[in-house]
């Protein structure tokens, strides 16, 4: 399998998310923001946390916008696969690849800590490593992410069974403690919690590889 992970200026977690997707056996290519296509044969495409372009605007907008995305969207429109990690989920809400926005949080400060997470579904290549039911623990780190949506969205999101994750205890006011979301076709997975920082035992955990092991498990075999 071939991941392509993006990188924009103020991206800090580029290296970790390619170094998941490395020890669950996947090609990573990296990808700089100023760059207008992917490397040929890409199967998913990882779009990083950290502080795109200093969060100047609104977290993610910016680099929403830069040549690079163009190819991320019409991948995801031909049915490929993408994953976006914290800010990586603000910047794929900003393309419009996923519903709703990620706000300031609820307190207004920055979080950082382990957070206990309920697997709301199994039912995508994202999530089939892990039981629906599930609950797992992986690190956050945000000051903008506490996720809205209208009731319309919301509802639509449940009845089609596209929310990936749940807080058990929301750290930041999230819409229905969500943590987690996927598109219509279950391809594109944007998610405010960091798997690739619970990936290996020297994280402390590894309750993300499950996550990065699936992917690679279900596309090698597509």
């Amino acid at each position: 399998m071939h991941a392509a992970v993006i990188v924009f200026p103020g991206s800090n977690c580029d290296r970790d998310l390619a170094v998941a997707f490395e020890r669950a056996g996947a090609k990573v290519s990296m990808v700089w923001h100023k760059d207008t296509a992917l490397p040929e044969g890409v199967d998913i495409i990882g779009v990083p946390g950290g502080f795109s372009f200093g969060d100047y605007l609104r977290c993610g907008a910016i680099a929403a916008n830069s040549p690079i995305c163009r190819s991320v969207v019409a991948h995801a429109e031909k049915g490929g696969y993408v994953l976006g990690i914290c800010n990586g989920f603000q910047v794929l809400t900003e393309t419009g690849l996923l519903p709703g926005v990620l706000l300031r949080n609820a307190n207004l400060k920055y979080i950082c800590k382990p957070v206990d997470l309920r697997v709301e579904t199994a039912d995508s290549p994202f999530t089939a490593g892990y039981d629906a039911g599930q609950v797992i623990t992986v690190p956050i780190a945000h000051h903008d992410g506490n996720y809205y949506a209208d009731a319309e969205t919301l509802k639509r999101l449940h009845g089609d069974a596209r929310v990936a994750f749940t807080y058990m205890d929301n750290p930041n006011g999230s819409v229905d403690d969500i943590a987690g979301v996927l598109s219509s076709n279950r391809r594109v997975l944007g998610m405010m919690p960091h798997p690739e920082r619970m990936a290996e035992p020297l994280h402390g955990g590894t309750q993300g590889a499950p996550m990065f092991d699936s992917l690679v498990a279900q596309l090698t075999n597509a």
